[in-house]
């Protein structure tokens, strides 16, 4: 079905009722045009972080501070879904929020009784969100005059039983959606699903991880060969630099997959980075769009971009990450070193962000974590090991910047009143990164947005909402 349509809505795109009326409208909209959505929606704002909290609490013991972060999110929930159902329609939607939000709570007493905390109760915990916000939305589609039918997502999303961060089984969540999903969305019906939430073969709810419901599209998207899938979120899609940073920042019209992935791992928060992998495989377009201003058209990310006359096309920042600097004299060239080195981050299941050697150490870069005194206690078996942190690695994406001359040159001038402390170019052709202070982060993307984006380039960015402002403003 290539008029078949995967789309996501983050949590600020589902947040209450006016943003899910928003949303059906949308929705809508891509019915009206001939389209077969199928709808991908996140936990309503900021609820899996107090889910997460209701569990760290009963964890702790807690029990009443946990009890009432669930009661707080019962009302929401309820409230919610009274503004968005007739009076006649809300009851069986009641009792369904009722009941669930009765099973999270024996669950957060039983938690609390025993005091541990287990991945496995975190993901029963923290997938109500998804599971609650996919409900009331199907609900609120079917108010709206909308053909819309619920699907569990852990009767698709088919995972391992890795907890908190579990691995999709690609062939058998393909099999589960052909079977319970594309029937219903050949049908004319639009399929309303949780992002970020699955289960093993067995049934065990399991998470993605976060920023999931990104991953869960894009599973998706891939397996019923959809013609796009959509990001809604709230910012225009792509771009060139945080505009909280940078005002003037420009949207990405237009930019390769290889090239979102990048700035999606380096820090662009707009895209989950496994996001991409999906749609890869299956060259299917992804876009960026805004559910706050849907007439924008976003950011369209193809296999091949078109050619860009500016050497980059954004700037993404990684912020909170630790520099590890493990020194041994007459060490580094001995046979197995390094492998010894990165046993010890395979070890700890913690990835590195950015490597560099000399003669007598290396350097790696790590997200600043709980796990780094054990991590530099077993390295220090190895060699000697120092640890900074407070740093930021700052990505200038764009295409083959290792083929043009004098781009580090014109990088480091714009940037030459702020130290760095680690560079990293020619690993990848379209990717430039350094390290530096986290306190020089915005003074640092500021100089290079104004040295590289004052001739942007039309056919890549959007210059004429620029134009516009400035005519607004003159």
């Amino acid at each position: 079905m290539n008029k078949l349509v995967v789309m996501k809505f983050g949590g600020t795109s589902v947040e209450d009722a006016v943003a899910i009326n928003r949303t059906a409208g949308i929705v809508q909209g891509r019915c009206d045009k001939g389209l077969a959505p199928v709808v991908v929606v996140s936990a309503m704002a900021t609820v899996t972080d107090q889910l997460l909290a209701a569990a760290a609490a009963a964890g702790q013991g807690d029990r009443e501070g946990a009890l009432a972060i669930s009661a707080r999110l019962r009302n929401r929930h309820v409230e919610t879904a009274a503004k968005l159902v007739s009076a006649e329609g809300i009851s069986e939607l009641s009792r369904y929020i009722e009941a669930e939000f009765a099973s999270l709570e024996e669950v957060l007493r039983g938690l609390a009784a025993v005091g541990e905390l287990t991945p496995r109760i975190s993901d029963m915990i923290v997938a109500e969100g998804e599971r609650l916000s996919s409900r009331i939305i199907a609900e609120a589609f079917r108010h709206r005059g909308l053909d819309a039918v619920h699907v569990d997502s852990r009767t698709c999303i088919i995972t391992d039983a890795q907890h908190c961060k579990a691995v999709p089984q690609d062939a058998l969540i393909e099999q589960r959606l052909k079977e319970y999903v594309l029937p219903l969305a050949a049908e004319g019906r639009i399929v309303v699903m949780g992002g970020f939430i699955g289960a093993t073969e067995k049934g065990v709810t399991t998470t993605l991880g976060r920023g999931g419901s990104d991953f869960t599209a894009a599973l998706v998207g891939g397996a019923l060969d959809a013609g796009a899938i959509e990001i809604w979120t709230d910012v225009n899609g792509i771009m060139t630099t945080d505009p909280r940073v940078v005002p003037d920042a420009l949207r990405v019209k237009t930019i390769s997959f290889e090239e979102a992935a990048e700035l999606a791992y380096f820090g662009a928060k707009v895209l989950h980075p496994a996001t991409i992998l999906p749609a890869v495989k299956k060259n299917i377009p992804v876009l960026v769009l805004n559910s706050r201003n849907a007439e924008n058209e976003g950011t369209r990310i193809i296999s091949l971009a078109p050619h860009c006359r500016s050497p980059f096309k954004s700037i993404a920042v990684k912020r909170r990450l630790t520099i590890i600097d493990v020194v041994a004299s007459r060490m580094l060239m001995s046979h197995g070193y390094l492998r010894a080195i990165f046993e010890v981050f395979d070890r700890h299941k913690c990835p590195v962000d950015m490597v560099s050697t000399s003669e007598v150490s290396v350097s790696l870069t790590v997200d600043s974590n709980e796990k780094l005194p054990a991590i530099a206690a077993d390295l220090s078996q190895l060699a000697d090991v120092k640890y900074e942190g407070r740093k930021a690695l700052v990505c200038m994406v764009g295409e083959n910047i290792r083929g043009q001359q004098g781009i580090a040159a014109r990088v480091f001038q714009a940037i030459r009143h702020v130290n760095v402390r680690m560079i990293s170019q020619g690993a990848s052709e379209i990717n430039m990164s350094f390290m530096i202070e986290e306190d020089d982060v915005e003074e640092a993307i500021r100089s290079l947005h104004a040295e590289f984006f004052n001739d942007p380039d039309p056919e890549i960015f959007d210059v004429e909402a620029v134009r516009k402002i400035e005519e607004s403003i003159g």
